[in-house]
């Protein structure tokens, strides 16, 4: 049987996860519809040969530890649409992926991902209280692609040449469509950890809110949504209603506020972007 589907897995320094990720892939009695290419960035641990370790499995290298530069290389590498983009930390279902293949089989769907899960239950309360308004946001509620995965049709990759240089490759790809090009798959769920302290999670959430903030310059699809103060203030609404989740709120609004004012602050003094990768997430379930 031939490939049916694309997995494009960037890893840089993941030896502590990958074997989860390609084992599951490998396992999976529906292995033979998968062609995995693992881009490896700047790798200096041994993810490298645990990757090649695995009989079928097409690993390349860049010297480079960029994310971008990974995707790519996966990119080149990779000969099969549609392409399904995998960060190496995520846990995921094999037939999760192939639901995607189902879906962007609709007309018009050109973007799919499944739905994310958020593990908190090794983070701090502080965290847990973000997740618990993050989950009632606009942008989690409507049309989330990425944070983790996301597929596109050949069609949809071709809406951009090589890939730019963002942080935020998920945002980016997500508003290249209009919210009805894309599919969320409420049956299916892939899951990432959340940062073990709020210290870690806000040194990540600066990074992503810089690279938000990077996005506007980019070609955004015309009936692509953006944040607005509606959208915030629809959040204030579902939280008004449910005295419990006042203290989370409070919680919520400092762990949002304040990645982005750090992160308007690093952009008006042009410093240089750095990945500030949360390890604290990067552990073995």
């Amino acid at each position: 049987m031939s490939a049916r589907l694309s997995v494009v897995i960037p890893a840089h320094n993941e030896a502590a996860v990958i074997d989860r990720v390609l084992a599951a892939l490998c396992v999976s009695p529906r292995r033979d519809e998968f062609e995995i290419v693992v881009a490896a960035n700047g790798c200096t641990d041994d993810t490298v040969p645990r990757a090649r370790s695995y009989a079928g499995v097409v690993v390349v290298e860049t010297p480079r530890a960029s994310k971008i530069a990974a995707l790519q290389a996966g990119d080149d590498a990779a000969s099969v649409f549609p392409r399904v983009y995998l960060d190496a930390d995520v846990q995921i279902d094999p037939d999760a992926l192939i639901a995607l293949a189902d879906a962007l089989e609709a007309p018009g769907v050109e973007v799919a991902s499944p739905r994310l899960h958020v593990d908190t239950s090794a983070a701090s309360w502080l965290v847990r209280q973000h997740y618990r308004i993050w989950e009632l946001s606009d942008y989690r509620r409507r049309g989330h692609i990425g944070s983790g995965v996301y597929a596109m049709t050949s069609d949809g990759r071709d809406r951009f040449g090589d890939w730019p240089d963002v942080i935020a490759d998920d945002r980016f790809v997500q508003q290249l469509f209009a919210p009805g090009e894309r599919a969320t798959l409420a049956g299916h769920t892939f899951t990432v950890r959340s940062a073990a302290d709020m210290r870690a999670h806000l040194r990540r959430s600066v990074r992503i809110a810089r690279g938000n903030r990077e996005l506007p310059d980019r070609v955004q699809h015309e009936d692509a949504e953006r944040p607005t103060a509606g959208s915030r203030g629809g959040l204030v609404r579902r939280v008004a209603a449910r005295p419990r989740l006042w203290v989370p709120f409070a919680v919520y609004c400092v762990s949002w506020t304040l990645p982005n004012v750090l992160a308007r602050r690093d952009i008006a003094r042009a410093r240089t972007s750095t990945w500030n990768r949360d390890d604290t997430s990067r552990v073995m379930a």
